[in-house]
């Protein structure tokens, strides 16, 4: 069996990265699969891409399309061009994206395109929020997936109940989890911890990077700026992502408890979440590790496609509501934060899950 594996984002990176573990696992087992890694371009950059690669030991990609940049149709349609391009070049019996990128919606239509069956893993989670790339680009990819692995029973209960045939929708856990507890022995202590002398569990991680958080300066700058009032002394790392650093205009000076950093390798930021007191995120990944973590989260989001983080883990939803973040904050601060639970397979084997249904599938294809 010869799988297309795509990655085009920082978290793709995350997913993948054990799905190539266990398939090279398989293989030298005698299972008659193999693999070829497309990385889109999406994320450019080192640190946001080619960092990734090296501290998760993902080998380089047998091909990058660079379709970075530009607005989210022009970069839709490039990779939707130059992925078709490749799988003539490259024919395969199957190919697997994950999460719900702009590469993860576009690289599923070519291949369904050139009449090549798709898998997506992540599949089925909703945040029911139309105005979020990420919401149609989930849509869109699980309508013409052939087969659809989900993180939660939750998550194949809809796609079932919205049409899906039962038979090629599985609930296997989360691969990002997979990949969290197999490099959690090697998190590595951020220069900036030194730097800044900080002590565990007596600083805060804040990450935004959404439109609907960023994209308004004045209304992200007074967002954070009251963030950094109701933390107060305690120091907030930041490490900036660079659509939010368009818009940032504070002045450190008058915040000298903010602390901006580019962005993280995985390792280092993992170490400085897992040590913190808490994280105040917009991102949906960052809420499942910490809830793995066990390590009090704020959501500064309306809603969120993981509901699982928020009724068994560690997570909260806060928005923009200066009050709820306020008193969130003094929860943490206080000590009084709800503990996590165990979330069903989430235990680090879901890519070997979906490696054992892949192989099952090959048989019938």
């Amino acid at each position: 069996m010869k799988i297309t594996l795509v990655a085009g984002a920082r978290p793709n990176f995350i997913k993948i990265a054990p799905l190539i573990d266990e398939i090279k696992r398989r293989r030298n087992l005698g299972d008659d699969i193999s693999y070829r890694l497309v990385h889109t371009g999406q994320h450019y950059d080192d640190a946001m891409s080619g960092q990734f690669f090296k501290e998760l030991n993902i080998p380089q990609p047998d091909t990058n399309l660079n379709c970075s940049g530009h607005t989210q149709a022009e970069q839709t349609a490039s990779i939707l061009v130059a992925f078709e391009a490749d799988l003539v070049d490259h024919p395969c019996d199957l190919v697997l994206v994950v999460g719900d990128v702009n590469s993860t919606m576009a690289c599923a239509i070519s291949a369904k395109k050139l009449n090549i069956p798709v898998a997506h893993v992540e599949a089925g989670i909703r945040s029911f929020d139309d105005r979020m790339p990420e919401e149609i680009n989930r849509k869109l990819t699980d309508a013409i997936s052939d087969l659809c692995f989900t993180t939660t029973q939750d998550a194949k209960d809809f796609l079932i109940q919205s049409g899906h045939d039962k038979n090629k929708v599985f609930f296997v856990g989360n691969v990002m989890i997979d990949s969290l507890l197999n490099h959690k022995s090697s998190f590595k202590k951020p220069a900036i911890f030194i730097k800044e002398k900080l002590e565990k569990k007596k600083y805060w991680v804040m990450t935004l990077h959404r439109p609907s958080n960023v994209d308004d300066k004045s209304e992200l700058n007074l967002l954070i700026e009251d963030i950094l009032n109701y933390i107060g002394e305690q120091k907030v790392i930041f490490p900036m992502h660079p659509r939010t650093r368009k818009a940032f205009g504070l002045e450190l000076e008058k915040h000298s408890n903010l602390i901006i950093t580019e962005p993280l390798g995985y390792l280092e930021f993992n170490y400085l979440v897992e040590n913190a007191l808490g994280v105040l995120t917009d991102s949906g990944g960052i809420t499942e590790e910490t809830s793995v973590m066990g390590v009090p989260c704020i959501s500064l989001r309306e809603n969120t496609e993981r509901p699982e983080t928020i009724e068994l883990g560690t997570n909260v939803l806060a928005g923009k509501d200066r009050n709820k973040i306020q008193n969130y904050i003094e929860l943490i601060k206080s000590n009084k934060w709800k503990s996590a639970r165990p979330i069903p397979l989430w235990d680090g084997k879901a890519s070997e899950r979906i490696i054992n249904h892949l192989l099952k599938y090959n048989h019938v294809l």
